[in-house]
């Protein structure tokens, strides 16, 4: 099989599909990598001749160079399209590449705040009494100490605080209702908002938070108001009221709260949604064990 088959591929992407030149660029480097490992591994071997396990061979190599999964499913896909191409000008008789799957994109740990962070921000950081400090700190308290999400927040009734029960009626997603315990710290900040709120502002509706008009806060608003005061402590890049939900469970599963407790607390449907919160707080154990053990 001529080596020129690579360039009359390359030549196809640009002038016949017309793909921009940093995909033509992306193309190339992938499989000139690919054709320089299957001639290491034996150089009788040509596009013809490889077979699916060299692909698979050839993309453990690239994780094990510390290509990420992303990069690994580009060089994937640049095979799989130069092997249609090849096969439909009749310059292999198969495709070896068609049923390799590539490797799963590992998702993103949730970003969340240390404990200091959130100790710092609400016990050392001065909070005025008016009613848009009183009002942030409130909401900061109830998404970190209750893990909400902003949406369930901004949803919030009066009727929905049960102060003699310690506890708040929450509706999640699709109107599913769940019952969350609260204690004496988010009881007293909320008693301080209410007195703060009735005083100051004209409520035009039965919402646990209102903006200054009276009239209940957006998800957008709740969250401006949390990015404006999570910026005061960390550099993160995400503060958002999200931020808080993960801060919320990771606290509680550092502090050996159980995950079936922390998933009912979330409104998680499935327990497998709320596991990703372990792999936060082993990555938070493997961080102290490197920084603490001798030999770590």
């Amino acid at each position: 099989m001529p080596k020129s088959v690579v360039d009359q591929f390359l030549n196809y992407l640009r002038y016949e599909r017309n793909r921009s030149e940093l995909t033509v660029k992306r193309y190339e480097t992938s499989l000139r990598d690919f054709e320089a490992y299957f001639l290491s591994l034996d150089s009788g071997l040509d596009w013809a001749s490889v077979d699916a396990d060299v692909i698979r061979r050839w993309m453990e190599s690239l994780m094990d160079r510390g290509n990420n999964a992303s990069t690994v499913n580009t060089g994937l896909s640049a095979l799989r399209s130069f092997y249609r191409f090849a096969l439909a000008r009749k310059l292999v008789e198969r495709d070896p590449a068609h049923s390799i799957t590539g490797p799963k994109k590992r998702k993103p740990l949730p970003q969340f705040m240390r404990e200091d962070e959130m100790d710092k921000l609400l016990d050392k950081e001065e909070w005025s009494d008016d009613y848009k400090d009183v009002r942030a700190r409130t909401i900061i308290i109830l998404l970190y100490e209750a893990g909400l999400r902003r949406a369930e927040l901004a949803g919030l009734d009066n009727g929905d605080v049960d102060f003699a029960a310690g506890q708040l009626k929450v509706t999640g997603k699709r109107n599913k209702q769940r019952i969350v315990p609260f204690g004496q710290e988010l009881a007293e900040q909320l008693r301080q908002y209410i007195a703060v709120r009735d005083a100051q502002v004209a409520c035009v509706d039965n919402a646990l938070f209102v903006n200054k008009h009276g009239k209940r806060m957006t998800g957008a608003q709740v969250y401006h108001v949390v990015r404006e005061n999570l910026s005061k402590v960390t550099n993160m890049k995400k503060r958002s009221p999200h931020v808080l939900r993960h801060s919320f469970a990771t606290a509680m599963l550092n502090h050996d709260a159980g995950l079936e407790s922390v998933r009912q607390l979330l409104g998680h449907e499935s327990l497998e949604t709320t596991e990703i919160y372990t792999h936060t707080t082993f990555e938070q154990l493997k961080r102290v064990y490197k920084d603490a053990h001798p030999r770590g």
